[in-house]
């Protein structure tokens, strides 16, 4: 015989195999138009017939809003290195296991299994902008094989008839064509490859990405000195009589395909080497002889052939691109986390192009205040650990990074840490007024430093090197798609967050909304932020209780 146990809790819930849930808070969700809004439902089971007695059960949903709900499974992952050696009180567990993370695309008309003496759970979303504004209400009922109920849930949502504006953030998390290659095991640009990279695109836009880092060589990122990576260079280059020429057509379906989907930034991979910017990047050149890697670990960065190259090669490129989507949209990198000691070669390898890139975009990942204030990086990506000297000496137009290292006190996404550390990154980004966030991975299914393919779905710290979680925000779907995670989804809702408050502050001002940002979760900073998931649901009742926000006073005067 077989007991069930079924109950709803939120999103921000990781529902961990041997502990019960929190309960969800009684109440009707106030939504805005085109919202998203997600939940749980948890369940477990007991039995004492060592599995001769069925666990399995159906979820059948009725009601106004079922036709805006999206299903999923929430599937445990092994994670053999949830965190470092060195960590704070605020992971969940600090020891290797299986926890809850990827979302697997599920359908009404499944059967789900309940493990017995374990707590799973099933992920619904619901997109408010697929409903009428007004009350929608739904209706789960769970049934046995026999189709006896075995629970029922009912619940509403009132969704308002003001919405969140668009994103103002730029965010990229960079985008590993190379990875999806491999791991499809399809070649490089074929038909197949473009479709899976489409897929892809569609998911980074999902998870509000806007900037798309755009492999026009192989991206010279995360690659051990003397390796390389599958090359996915979209640029054609020839070498003919000592001239150069370059055919720009994989490059012009690659920006059309991110601007379908609604991506308006086009990111260039790095010129020059992680870490130091001392040598080339991989470039393949058709020459006389055929096909040859002309570039890359052997080429020194400075000096050279490859200097030589750069001058006849980035005016072609900005040319392209500026046809293509202008070149206020375009972002261009040196060398990724140049330190004190990288700081003579990666300035000598940015002097050689900073003419030819004059009044472009160029942005690198940054912790030095130091290297800042020399003027070696005059746009820096900031570490959410570092950032707060940059805020202290007045620089403004800031970006923000986090990554493995940022493991202790800091905002950050490793699936051992609680859901609302993830989330919060939202609310910082607003306090802060950041222009821009990036990160690592959207799809890294590599080791570290590129050494082997991993399959994501059994390694999840890049070969015991990063934080579960660290390397990648999505799963590589069977047919082609990315699978989403309980990270994405909760970034999504920080994005919500500061939208939130960017409708907040265009009804009542900045200085009044910092002030209710702060009523509502005290002094904030990077290292100082409330932890409690309630902080999110005060923060959205605080807001939609302002008449000028809710709708009822579309008028009001703004002030600061």
């Amino acid at each position: 015989m077989t007991s069930y146990e079924f109950l709803l809790t939120d999103s921000l819930e990781k529902v961990l195999p041997d502990r019960r849930p929190e309960e969800l808070s009684t109440g009707v969700p106030v939504l805005l138009k085109n919202q998203k809004w997600s939940f749980q439902l948890a369940y477990t089971c007991q039995n004492d017939d060592f599995g001769e007695t069925s666990t399995t059960f159906c979820l059948r949903c009725t009601g106004t809003a079922r036709a805006a709900l999206r299903l999923f499974q929430v599937e445990l992952v092994p994670c053999d290195y949830p965190c470092h050696g060195t960590w704070d009180d605020n992971y969940l567990t600090t020891r290797p296991g299986l926890l809850p993370d990827l979302l697997r695309p599920a359908e009404w008309d499944e059967t789900f299994k309940a493990v017995p003496a374990q707590w799973r759970s099933l992920w619904l979303t619901l997109d408010a902008s697929l409903l009428e504004p007004g009350c929608a209400a739904m209706e789960l009922e769970l049934v046995d094989p026999d189709g006896c109920q075995l629970a029922v849930f009912s619940l509403s949502v009132q969704i308002l008839q003001q919405a969140l504006p668009p994103q103002t953030l730029l965010q990229t998390q960079w985008f590993h064509a190379d990875c999806l290659a491999d791991y499809y095991r399809v070649p490089v640009f074929s038909e197949e490859h473009w479709r899976i990279l489409d897929h892809f695109m569609a998911s980074a836009a999902e998870h509000g990405i806007n900037m798309l880092l755009t492999p026009v060589f192989t991206p010279p990122l995360d690659t051990a000195r003397g390796g390389e990576r599958t090359t996915v260079q979209l640029v054609d280059v020839l070498l003919a009589d000592g001239q150069w020429s370059f055919g720009f057509d994989r490059l012009r379906r690659w920006v059309n395909m991110a601007r379908s989907h609604g991506i308006t930034e086009i990111e260039v991979a790095h010129l020059f080497t992680q870490w130091g910017a001392e040598f080339a990047p991989k470039i393949m050149v058709h020459t006389s002889s055929g096909l040859e890697k002309r570039f890359g670990w052997h080429t020194p960065a400075v000096g050279g052939e490859y200097t030589r190259f750069l001058r006849a090669f980035l005016p072609a490129l900005k040319q392209e691109l500026d046809d293509l989507v202008g070149l206020a949209h375009v972002w261009f990198h040196i060398s990724d986390e140049p330190h004190d000691k990288e700081k003579a070669t990666y300035a000598a390898a940015k002097a050689t192009v900073a003419d030819l890139l004059e009044g472009c975009h160029v942005i690198d990942a940054l912790s030095s205040y130091d290297i800042y204030q020399e003027g070696i990086v005059e746009k820096p990506v900031v570490c959410n650990d570092c950032i707060q000297t940059f805020v202290d000496h007045g620089v403004t137009g800031l970006w923000t990074y986090y990554c493995t290292v940022q493991a202790v006190a800091v905002p950050n996404r490793f699936i051992a840490m609680p859901s609302a550390r993830n989330r919060i990154l939202g609310a910082l980004l607003y306090g802060y007024d950041l222009e821009g966030f990036l990160h690592w991975g959207f799809n890294f299914y590599n080791s570290q430093r590129s050494v082997r393919h991993i399959d994501p779905f059994r390694v999840t710290d890049a070969g015991e090197a990063f934080p579960s979680g660290d390397a990648f925000l999505v799963y590589p779907g069977p047919d082609g798609t990315a699978w989403g995670s309980i990270r994405g989804e909760v970034l999504k809702e920080a994005l919500q967050d500061l939208r939130l408050l960017r409708l907040c502050e265009s009804r009542i001002g900045r200085r009044r909304t910092v002030d209710l940002l702060r009523a509502v979760g005290g002094e904030m900073s990077f290292t100082h932020y409330p932890r409690d998931k309630a902080f999110f649901s005060r923060l959205w009742t605080a807001v939609l209780a302002l008449p000028e926000v809710a709708g009822t006073s579309d008028n009001a005067e703004k002030s600061d």
